[in-house]
């Protein structure tokens, strides 16, 4: 068993919970931080995590890549993410490089990589507090409140019910007036069907283009979704049974 970890997030975190602010006057202020003192934050992150399901022997950190294939998909999508990492955060992953397992799958972020590895065999725990990983079959933790399982029906739901919901944090809006709980009852009623999320953007004058490009936008790849040997994505596209 493996621990997947979106190392995204932690080192993030830490970086930015070590900056320091120095008002120098004159209209000039200094940003810095300490190496030692963000790179003890992800350690204690990861030790933490291993304590909490009991394995130290196997994590795998997944960071995303410079390169996002979802910008070919929508070119503003995460446009308005435009601060800079915190400081260090470059220096505390390449440290991580040199003591872990360290994953970057090329175009893909840690979501999608995680996906992948945890659909490509059985038997890891995704470890994540992004809710956007409860597309993916198997065992996820959280980070705060243990591991769940989801089955592979209750990953594709939750791919519609965010295709209908949007995700403002990632830029992509979804049906206007939807959120997670109105999508549940409108899927309760119409069933979770590709059929019904047409008759959602419908309602709202959307067409079905717009139907397909949000539900690439939200669909966390798995290893069927992914082409080893080009190291390419291969679009999610509705299928009879959807």
């Amino acid at each position: 068993m493996s621990l997947l970890i979106d190392a995204d997030y932690i080192v993030y975190k830490a970086c930015a919970g070590a900056e320091i602010d120095i008002d120098w006057g004159d209209d000039v202020i200094f940003v810095s931080s300490r190496f030692s003192e963000a790179y003890r934050a992800v350690e204690r992150e990861l030790y933490k995590i291993a304590t909490d399901l009991g394995c130290f022997d196997d994590s795998i950190l997944f960071f995303s890549d410079s390169v996002n294939f979802r910008k070919s998909i929508d070119p503003t999508y995460k446009g308005h993410r435009n601060r800079k990492k915190p400081c260090g955060y470059k220096r505390v992953i390449n440290k991580l490089k040199e003591e872990y397992h360290v994953v970057v799958m090329p175009t893909l972020e840690a979501d999608d990589a995680m996906g992948i590895y945890a659909t490509k065999e059985q038997g890891h725990i995704i470890c994540s507090p992004d809710k956007d990983m409860r597309q993916i079959p198997g065992e996820l933790y959280d980070l705060s409140d243990g591991v769940v399982t989801i089955t592979e029906e209750e990953g594709k739901r939750w791919h519609f019910v965010q295709t209908l919901a949007g995700d403002q944090t990632d830029g992509y809006g979804g049906v206007p007036g939807f959120g997670i709980k109105r999508a549940y009852s409108f899927f309760e009623e119409n069933g979770y069907t590709w059929d019904a999320v047409l008759k959602a953007f419908a309602s709202k004058d959307l067409d079905e283009s717009t139907a397909l490009q949000n539900a690439r936008l939200a669909k966390i790849l798995q290893h069927s979704d992914y082409d080893f040997t080009n190291q390419c994505v291969k679009l999610w596209t509705p299928t009879s049974n959807s």
